[in-house]
């Protein structure tokens, strides 16, 4: 009796090696992605600005890593409820700093080293959380913001893309670099605070967007971006409670490293193996603490 439903993959056409840089960037899923890929031996870039979530915003952050222009004081946002820290509204807030001085300094440094690296990829993996964005009212123009920083809600306000915005900000991506090849995912991982039904309409756009970008580039001679489909293997293979951490939203330890495995079929050719299990050997060994 067969007790799972099958999510093939077969060999995607955008493949990793030991000799590509790569960066990864997006949602929380990605900083998973991005840990396998470094312990495993891989040179990687991982969510320079931290996580991000959104397609806008992911793109507003490699508009910033290929100008490599310095974050200023108009940059500079006091984080709500009483954090008493300063950090901007295109940062995750571990960013965040007691004053403006001490912020500009860590991001600013910070974005010298990681646009230098980010003109060194090759490989790029961009994994999708939502669709829905927050712009922060008072601003001109009303951009988009990474994070809200605790500010008060009357700050913002909350919308969803549409197919079309979605799959535009991906395609800037894309069409700025014809150096880099993408892997594009959305993540399994449910936003669930404006209910269930939100959630699905968030994925399902992005879903759509991703494919809109994908027959753009369909029948082009040169692969510039593909998709993996990390969502499906959870929710339709995987699709157990027994799979997903304590919250019931993220995956657990053993889902993840199920997706890892799958990547690695899908995208990583079998002579890089051998290297690959021998670098997260020594990765597992340096983390282990000898009873004394």
């Amino acid at each position: 009796m067969k007790l799972t439903t099958d999510v093939p993959c077969g060999k995607i056409p955008v493949s990793f090696t030991l000799n590509d840089d790569i960066c990864v960037i997006g949602s929380c899923f990605a900083d998973a992605v991005g840990e396998r890929l470094a312990a495993a031996g891989f040179r990687v870039l991982r969510n320079p600005f931290g996580t991000l979530y959104n397609p806008a915003s992911i793109a507003a952050a490699v508009a910033r890593l290929d100008s490599a222009a310095p974050f200023t004081e108009a940059d500079c946002v006091e984080m709500g409820a009483g954090a008493a820290r300063v950090c901007s509204f295109a940062h995750h807030t571990r960013f965040a700093r007691p004053t403006a001085e001490e912020f500009l300094a860590g991001a600013n440094a910070r974005l010298a080293e990681d646009a230098a690296a980010w003109r060194r990829c090759t490989k790029v993996i961009v994994t999708l959380g939502t669709a829905r964005v927050w712009r922060a009212v008072d601003q001109p123009g009303r951009p988009v913001v990474a994070n809200c920083l605790k500010r008060p809600a009357r700050e913002f306000a909350h919308e969803l893309l549409s197919v079309d915005a979605c799959a535009t900000h991906l395609r800037a991506i894309v069409d700025a670099h014809p150096d880099k090849q993408f892997l594009l995912s959305v993540s399994p991982i449910r936003h669930l605070g404006d209910g269930a039904h939100d959630n699905t309409l968030s994925k399902a756009t992005l879903h759509l967007a991703v494919q809109q970008l994908l027959d753009d580039f369909d029948g082009q001679t040169a692969i510039r971006a593909a998709y993996f489909p990390a969502y499906e293997i959870l929710l339709d293979e995987l699709r157990d409670y027994r799979f997903y951490a304590e919250d019931l939203v993220h995956p657990s330890p053993t889902a993840v490293q199920i997706i890892w495995e799958r990547f690695l079929d899908a995208c990583v050719p079998a002579s890089e193996r051998a290297r690959l299990l021998e670098h997260e050997k020594a990765a597992r060994a340096a983390l282990h603490r000898p009873l004394l």
